[in-house]
């Protein structure tokens, strides 16, 4: 199976649209995976930041009477759920949108989308907008979805946080998306003294692997239990779980493109020095992966 993966949004924390971040992006975390080339067929679609605003007006435009949507959130953090009351499809009749995600401690997911958009902040209700909407809790283990088996996996980040991988079912190149993942020391996570190894078996034999890089390592000590990592950490687990391809993903708001072109020589050099064939990259809005 072929697949087609883009980035939408690429930014943690807040958008941060300018000249300085033209290049990589300003829009916060959403991908599209596209198992259909031609762009027909449903959608998978990847964290809804402020990306996924643009994403909604392009599905909008190409696929005319209906639109299907599997919308997966990794959390509920603000920048990973901004843009969903700015998501075109919501105000489709014809629309259907299945939103999937974890419970955030004893609050349901459904709550705290309609929450998002109730009166008091958003003009219009989650429960008004005129898509056939469905929001389905998601838990450690895996869900079929379209032409994928999903697998789901706790993550080191403040709240209920999932990271996925998608593993086509008729064969080919498996991805992995994990954003919002502290790989280092800190932070009082939910996950047991043997997660580092389970995480590193979860990733083994992945195509790419997009993860947390929000930090240089000389920053990273500043933020520790926050639950985000930097670049040379992420490399380590790469090289660790044996990956073909890591791109780097939610870039800080404070990383201007100059630092951010900087910042990935420096990850390629540490990837070259561990003496491995990993390629590195990162995401910047509209890049595209044929896996």
């Amino acid at each position: 199976m072929t697949y087609r993966v883009t980035f939408w949004g690429v930014r943690g924390s807040i958008p941060t649209p300018g000249a300085t971040t033209a290049r990589y992006g300003g829009n916060t975390p959403c991908l599209a995976v596209e198992e259909h080339m031609d762009g027909g067929g449903s959608v998978l679609i990847l964290d809804a930041g402020s990306g996924i605003r643009p994403l909604g007006n392009l599905l909008q435009e190409r696929s005319g009477d209906a639109i299907e949507v599997d919308l997966v959130l990794s959390h509920t953090h603000w920048d990973h759920i901004q843009g969903l009351p700015f998501f075109a499809p919501l105000f489709g009749d014809n629309n259907e949108v299945r939103i999937w995600g974890p419970q955030q401690g004893n609050v349901d997911l459904a709550a705290i989308l309609r929450n998002q958009m109730d009166p008091v902040v958003f003009p219009v209700p989650f429960d008004g907008t005129g898509a056939r909407l469905s929001v389905s809790h998601l838990e450690v283990g895996s869900l079929q979805l379209g032409g994928f088996e999903m697998e789901a996996v706790r993550v080191r980040h403040p709240g209920t946080t999932l990271g996925y991988r998608l593993n086509p079912k008729s064969g080919g190149p498996s991805m992995a998306y994990v954003t919002d993942n502290e790989l280092g020391s800190g932070g009082n996570y939910e996950v047991g003294p043997s997660w580092r190894s389970e995480f590193v078996r979860f990733l083994q034999g992945v195509g790419v692997l997009v993860h947390d890089a929000m930090y240089t390592p000389e920053e990273i000590g500043h933020f520790r239990g926050w639950g985000h990592s930097s670049y040379g950490e992420a490399v380590e687990l790469a090289v660790e779980a044996g990956v073909e391809s890591l791109v780097l993903f939610h870039h800080r708001p404070e990383h201007a493109d100059a630092t951010m072109d900087t910042l990935v020589h420096a990850a390629r050099e540490m990837a070259e020095a561990k003496g491995q064939s990993l390629e590195v990259l990162a995401a910047t809005e509209g890049m595209e992966l044929t896996l």
